[in-house]
């Protein structure tokens, strides 16, 4: 079970113990409640914990929530161990866990990079690369958009760990960027050649050559984005047991070229 389903089951059931404990107390109790008499041990849990809940539950659902990034699809702007603030209504406020969209706010962009509901129930960050009725080709690790080839601009050859990769400065629409490539590394993907359809979206890792995304295995539902990266708000170096610094406060739209640990 997700998080934030785990999350809504405690909401509710500690709000439904508690208000049938005021109605109880309300219409059924003969005398007032006795402060020196304890109530059941389980309600008064429910009572103190279904605040803390809610209040988690509303901010996490609708407003901000934490992300780890957990591997390196996203490299060289997201690295793993980056903690990262991601903002849940700049796309419409939505129904937690059903996602149903109440209030519509915004529309992903090109160039976005999202947190979504992945078919095998995991949440994935990609950048969003084609909206609906884009014509997405990736050919020989070009990527076009409506026929028209995606600039990119050497920037240096490094590694991704002990791999050696090229990184290029990708202009995409109004967004620039770095993205990672294994020049050795040649591979065909199903879905290649494909129009975006309504209500979804195609999504890419920076990372190329390293990243399972939609050219794996299709698009991504509107109704399962979770909502828009913003910020790095903490980064652990977990090969070093130490805290990445220079990573902390940044935007990760903004395009970085120092060496990742």
């Amino acid at each position: 079970m997700r998080f934030e389903e785990i999350l809504v089951t405690l909401t509710a059931i500690t709000g439904v113990v508690t208000l049938l404990n005021y109605v109880y107390q309300k219409k059924f109790a003969t005398q007032p409640y006795d402060s020196a008499r304890k109530q059941n041990w389980a309600i008064e849990l429910c009572k103190s914990f279904f605040p803390v809940f809610l209040i988690v539950l509303i901010l996490r659902s609708f407003l901000f929530e934490a992300f780890r990034i957990p591997t390196g699809s996203m490299k060289p702007t997201l690295v793993e161990g980056d903690f990262i603030l991601v903002n849940k209504f700049v796309y419409g406020v939505r129904l937690p866990v059903l996602g149903t969209k109440l209030v519509p706010v915004g529309n992903p962009q090109l160039g976005d990079i999202v947190i979504f509901r992945h078919n095998d129930g995991k949440d994935l960050i990609k950048r969003i690369i084609g909206v609906p009725g884009d014509h997405i080709r990736y050919v020989d690790k070009k990527l076009y958009i409506n026929d028209k080839l995606v600039p990119t601009e050497f920037y240096q050859p490094t590694s991704d760990g002990s791999i050696p990769v090229l990184e290029s400065k990708e202009y995409l629409d109004h967004i620039v960027h770095s993205i990672y490539q294994y020049p050795h590394r040649l591979r065909q993907y199903p879905y290649s050649d494909v129009v975006v359809p309504p209500n979804s979206y195609f999504v890419m890792g920076d990372n190329r050559d390293n990243s399972e995304d939609g050219r794996v295995w299709g698009f991504v539902s509107d109704k399962d984005l979770l909502g828009k990266a913003v910020a790095t708000w903490m980064s652990w170096d977990a090969a070093n047991n130490d805290i990445r610094w220079s990573r902390i406060g940044h935007s990760v739209y903004e395009t970085t070229h120092e060496t990742i640990k």
